[in-house]
Parts: C-alpha cells; sequence; structure tokens
C-alpha cells in the first residue's frame, strides 16, 4: 500500500510523507505524530494504521476472558478524573474482605476466565501486605488462574504502607502469585498535566521507574494512556515516544491501551476545577489516537480498544484504524461506569466474536501476555456465553448501596 492509493494529490504534502515514511517501517519522530494528531486526515491515517497492523499482526483480532475486581471505592487520593474514588467517611465507600475477592476470582474461574484483573482505590491505614494476601489466596484456591494486579500507584503505596522498597515490594507480590501489572495511572506522562488533573498522584519519574522495575523482575505489563482531557497533541506525541523508548530498553509491555476521558460524572469536568477541561474526545481524536499509536509503537504488537469505553460501534471503526485486540469480558467493570460510561459491565465471548466476524476478521482468544492464542471456531460455546441472568454478578451501584460491604466494617481506616 503506497500513498498514491490514498489519492495523494488531495493530501496535506507533510501529512503524506509522514504516512509514506510509516508504510516504509520507518520510526515516527515525535513531531511527525504531532503533525498526524493535528491533521483532518482521519481516513488517511485510519488506512494506513489499518495496512501496518496487517503487516505487523495479520488478521487475527484477540480477546481475554476476564473479570474485573475492584475491591474497594474508598481512596486518600482526590483526582480530577475519577469519580470511582469515595472519602472513608461517605456512605457509598465499600471494601470486600479477601474471601469476596477469592470467591469472586473462583467464580470467574469456573466461567473460563484465565484472568482476573485486580484495581482498586488507595485505603487509608490499609494494611501494606493486603495486595500480597489477596495474591497468595487467590492462588491457593485458584493456582491456574492469571493475577493482573496493581498500578504502579498501589505498588507504590504498598511499599509505602510496609516501609519496604518498591524493588522488595515487587519481588513479594511476584512470589505471592502477580502475574503481571496494569499499566494505569500513566494518564499523560508529562508532570505538568498530571499536577494539574491529579495533584498528589504519583509522579511521572515514580510511574517509569516503577514499570522499568517490574519489567526487569520479568513482570510484563500493559501501557496506557488517558486523553480527552487537558492535553494536546504534543503531550500525547511526546507520551508515545516516551513508552517506545521504555519498550526498547525492557520489552516488557505486551500492549498499548488508549483510554478515552469519561467526563460525564468525572469532578474536574462536573465542577470546571481546571481551566480548558474537554468532554472528552472527538469520534476524529479517538479514531487517531489509536491510529497513531499503531505507527509510533512499531516495538509494541498489540493495540486494544476499549470497548467499554468506546463503545461497540466506535470499537468496530477503530478494530479498522490499527488495533488488534478488544480486551476482556471484564464481567465487573466499575471505574468507567461510575464516571458515566454506558457500555455495560459485561460482553461475553460469542458477543466479542461477532463484532469481530461483523468485520471479517478471525476471533482468537489469548492469555493476559498474548503467549497464548487460540482461535475459536464458529460453534465454540464458553460457559460465560450460557449466562442469562447476569444479576448475580452485581452491578457497582448494587454494591455501593449493600450494607455486608460496608468500608466502616471491613476497612481499617
Amino acid at each position: 500500500m503506497k500513498m498514491d492509493m490514498l489519492k495523494r494529490h488531495d493530501m496535506d504534502p507533510i501529512v503524506a510523507s509522514i504516512l509514506d515514511k510509516a508504510l516504509d517501517g520507518k520510526e515516527l519522530s515525535v513531531k511527525d505524530a504531532i503533525e498526524l494528531f493535528n491533521s483532518n486526515e482521519v481516513n488517511a491515517i485510519a488506512r494506513v494504521a489499518d495496512s501496518v497492523r496487517k503487516k505487523k499482526v495479520g488478521d487475527l483480532i484477540t480477546y481475554v476472558i476476564n473479570r474485573n475486581i475492584n475491591f474497594t471505592n474508598v481512596c486518600i487520593k482526590r483526582c480530577g478524573f475519577c469519580a470511582f474514588s469515595r472519602d472513608f467517611r461517605e456512605e457509598e465507600g465499600y471494601f470486600l474482605p479477601i474471601e469476596e475477592i477469592v470467591r469472586r476470582a473462583k467464580e470467574a474461574y469456573m466461567l473460563g476466565a484465565t484472568e482476573v484483573c485486580i484495581q482498586a482505590g488507595l485505603a487509608p491505614k490499609m494494611d501494606g501486605y493486603l495486595y500480597i494476601d489477596i495474591c497468595k489466596a487467590i492462588k491457593r484456591e485458584v493456582p491456574d488462574i492469571h493475577i493482573h494486579a496493581y498500578s504502579p500507584e498501589e505498588v507504590l503505596y504498598g511499599a509505602i504502607r510496609t516501609d519496604t522498597s518498591v524493588e522488595d515490594y515487587l519481588k513479594m507480590l511476584k512470589e505471592a502469585g502477580l502475574g503481571s501489572l496494569p499499566g494505569t495511572a500513566a494518564e499523560i506522562l508529562d508532570q505538568e498535566i498530571r499536577d494539574k488533573i491529579s495533584p498528589g498522584r504519583i509522579s511521572k519519574d515514580e510511574w517509569i521507574r516503577i514499570i522499568k522495575y517490574a519489567h526487569k523482575l520479568g513482570i510484563p505489563t500493559t501501557s496506557t494512556i488517558m486523553y480527552g482531557h487537558i492535553e494536546d497533541a504534543r503531550h500525547r506525541a511526546e507520551h508515545l515516544a516516551l513508552i517506545r523508548e521504555i519498550q526498547k530498553e525492557t520489552r516488557g509491555f505486551t500492549e498499548f491501551v488508549p483510554l478515552s476521558f469519561v467526563y460525564h460524572e468525572a469532578p474536574m469536568y462536573r465542577y470546571k476545577l481546571v481551566d480548558g477541561i474537554k468532554d472528552g474526545p472527538s469520534i476524529d481524536d479517538t479514531i487517531k489516537m489509536h491510529a497513531i499509536a499503531r505507527l509510533m509503537l512499531n516495538n509494541i504488537d498489540n493495540i486494544q480498544v476499549s470497548w467499554v469505553k468506546e463503545g461497540i460501534e466506535t470499537a468496530r471503526t477503530i478494530l479498522n484504524a490499527g488495533a488488534n485486540d478488544l480486551g476482556g469480558t471484564l464481567i465487573n467493570e466499575s471505574i468507567s461506569l461510575a464516571a458515566g460510561s454506558k457500555n455495560g459491565q459485561l460482553l461475553r465471548p460469542k458477543e466479542i466474536r461477532s463484532v469481530i466476524k461483523s468485520i471479517n476478521r478471525i476471533p482468537a482468544e489469548r492469555d493476559t501476555t498474548y503467549k497464548n492464542i487460540k482461535i475459536i471456531n464458529d460453534n465454540h460455546i464458553d460457559p460465560l456465553d450460557l449466562v442469562d441472568d447476569t444479576s448475580r454478578f452485581g452491578s457497582y451501584h448494587e454494591l455501593i448501596k449493600m450494607d455486608k460491604f460496608r468500608f466502616k466494617r471491613y476497612g481499617s481506616g
């Protein structure tokens, strides 16, 4: 595919030359990415990204059968983008005990899940060994499930609460059964932006240090960006370049996941706490974010589109604009839901496969680290496909009303 197929004579010549460079497999610069982010040539960027995707990973679209367990919404931080967290004094604060976390992991495994994804708020006065104890308890009961848990923010908090180094804390987590870290808490890796949208949150340098050390220990991670709030094209481009440089050094990222800012209930949007706040990214911004990630991140094979953030119709578009992974079944998704996402908490495997086949691509189930990928035939039925009554899983809004999980009962703060 060359740019003459995209009616090159109608295009901005600078954009055309950058896309030619991408098609030739050359590394794009920050300046190149800024040009693409600021360009109106959305269709051309998407088509080139899709061509690069096909050359790099073929026509498989992967997914993982997993369950999210957000075990507490109580948090000492007050990030401007987060509508999930609650102060420990609030009536809606909840805290799942370890036995309930394990029960959910066992249920997920019985339904075919290969992964549990565990993230939560930073509860005050939390026992710093809690994260480790959760891993041990899950592995005792469900030894074969992969534990994908704890953002760099949580790792740092656990280290602080145990008065140990991040390095030693990561070693303890790995020994307890942790399989990989979500590369969340990255937001935008620009300290000036972070100080505006999440003052007091983990710093850019701390995030990088924890990610690199996890990779050094053989703990793979995902990588993410949260966009569509107050950042501009330069911030996005520099974030991508930084992720690429870390990957050159460590080879520890399994995927890159753009996460659009869900603004509806976000405090910094509702109360106009930050100057220049936007009401999330436009559809063109979303397409470009995924497509340019594919073009910039030549050393990360997998670009995921989050169906829970974007919705199914937008996800279909993005899967034709450079993305090759549709994420997980989730079963319980609390953080985006609390922020105002309307896309649900669960997508069954058969529904994921239907989305993939609708764009004439090949569904393939994967494990967390993309090391085990199997193409699923048309007649395959997963246990989760047979679950009609999803009320057993409980929605986030139901959970925060349940007295038996009130923070005051199970929290230590």
